[in-house]
């Protein structure tokens, strides 16, 4: 696995996260920390076509469990589309993809173009998470979190995305209101890609921000506010990430963004 590493951390909380954004060949974790025997992920880009590859059997074995279709990720790199993985040593045990509108549209645009449009005619900036996939043997919210905490950066804080669209499962519609703050804005249609009901969900990422200002970094408040937010990176590790995802990522950044 040789995609671009954004962030490399152990599956529990930890005071000493780092970034390998800072400098390719620093280890995430000191040796003291390796020796401790702590599981570490890493949540990276999928670059190459064998790591779109490797992304792709997992949402496939994921979705087959579901007995869902799973179209495989695109083969080549495409400029309106972002995969991140979760990998563990060289297993990948997670992946999300952001989609960015463009003249091509979005995939949700096959279902939804009329309540997509309304967006777009406001002036907002649409994209959309698609092809959600994690390892049934992991179990750590962190893992999840952070997939969805740096694909936010991408969107919302490199690119000025203003709101990120999602298609579920109707019987996940409550899981993405109560652990991410989503609203439904489009009805129950059958999606034929993957052969299965799904309901347009939406969430103003500006919403996304202050929530993560307000709980971000703070694993001990999971015990009375059960969003996910507790689980993301802290305003603070969240501002040093994005600081140097600018410095590395070519595309350009969208300055009225408030920082």
């Amino acid at each position: 696995m040789e995609g671009s590493t954004i962030i490399g951390a152990p599956f529990e909380a930890h005071p000493h996260l780092r970034s390998l954004l800072a400098d390719q060949m620093q280890p995430a974790f000191t040796s003291e920390e390796e020796g401790e025997g702590k599981r570490l992920f890493k949540i990276r880009t999928a670059d190459s076509s064998g790591e779109r590859s490797s992304a792709s059997i997992l949402i496939k074995r994921m979705y087959a469990t579901r007995g869902y279709n799973a179209p495989a990720l695109p083969a080549f790199a495409q400029s309106n589309l972002v995969t991140l993985m979760a990998t563990e040593g060289d297993m990948t045990i997670g992946t999300l993809s952001v989609g960015f509108d463009s003249p091509y549209g979005l995939l949700a645009d096959d279902l939804f173009q009329a309540e997509i449009d309304e967006l777009r005619m406001c002036g907002r900036r649409v994209c959309e998470f698609t092809k959600l996939a994690m390892d049934q043997v992991v179990k750590s919210k962190r893992v999840l979190a952070y997939l969805f905490h740096t694909a936010y950066i991408w969107a919302h804080r490199l690119r000025g995305y203003h709101d990120l669209l999602i298609e579920v499962n109707p019987r996940h519609v409550r899981y993405y209101q109560k652990m991410l703050g989503f609203t439904v804005m489009g009805p129950e249609r059958l999606n034929r890609r993957v052969n299965a009901p799904a309901v347009l969900l939406r969430l103003n990422l500006d919403d996304a921000h202050a929530q993560i200002q307000r709980f971000g970094g703070k694993p001990q408040l999971s015990s009375h506010e059960r969003s996910l937010y507790p689980f993301f990176f802290s305003i603070q590790q969240e501002a040093g990430i994005v600081g140097r995802m600018r410095w590395t990522q070519a595309e350009p950044v969208a300055e009225r963004v408030a920082a």
